[in-house]
């Protein structure tokens, strides 16, 4: 199961008329521990900073999956309840989960989010959209793994 890291990049922009701003942005990504993702954030973020940067924090969440569209710019997050029946009380239980999910607009969210959904038999209802801060999402880097394993054959 991946385990997803929100990461906060805080670097110093030069803008058009000569000031310099300070900009902090967003980002998340699939790592074993925050040691992992703080370095990984580092790496994918060096060519395109020029200058100084910091990761400022970095933190686990709570994020169960993602459905990716390479051609959305935006991500929102996706609060939704899976909807299970108690056999012996017969009561209604739900346990919420959260999705992230990529879309250009709100509505494309909810399309790919229901397409997503489409191959699932449990039972859900969506409780909450919102658009997140994310920039980028990074998933597991296993080229480095890859060439470990030909280094040893």
């Amino acid at each position: 199961m991946a385990s997803w890291f929100e990461c906060k990049v805080r670097y110093d922009k030069l803008q058009e008329n000569g000031s310099v701003k300070k900009m902090s942005d967003v980002f998340l990504t699939d790592s074993l521990s925050i040691t992992e993702a703080v370095a990984r954030i580092t790496k994918e973020q060096a060519p395109f900073i020029s200058g100084d940067f910091i990761v400022s924090s970095a933190k686990s969440t709570k994020i169960a999956e993602i459905f990716r569209d390479d051609s959305a710019d935006k991500w929102y997050l996706v609060k939704v309840a899976f909807i299970t029946i108690d056999e012996k009380t017969a009561a209604e239980k739900k346990s919420v989960s959260l999705i992230l999910v990529a879309g250009s607009t709100f509505k494309q969210a909810y399309d790919n989010f229901l397409e997503g959904m489409k191959n699932t038999m449990a039972d859900y209802e969506i409780v909450s959209i919102s658009e997140t801060q994310y920039l980028d999402v990074y998933s597991a880097d296993l080229s480095g793994e890859k060439k470990e394993e030909a280094k040893a054959k």
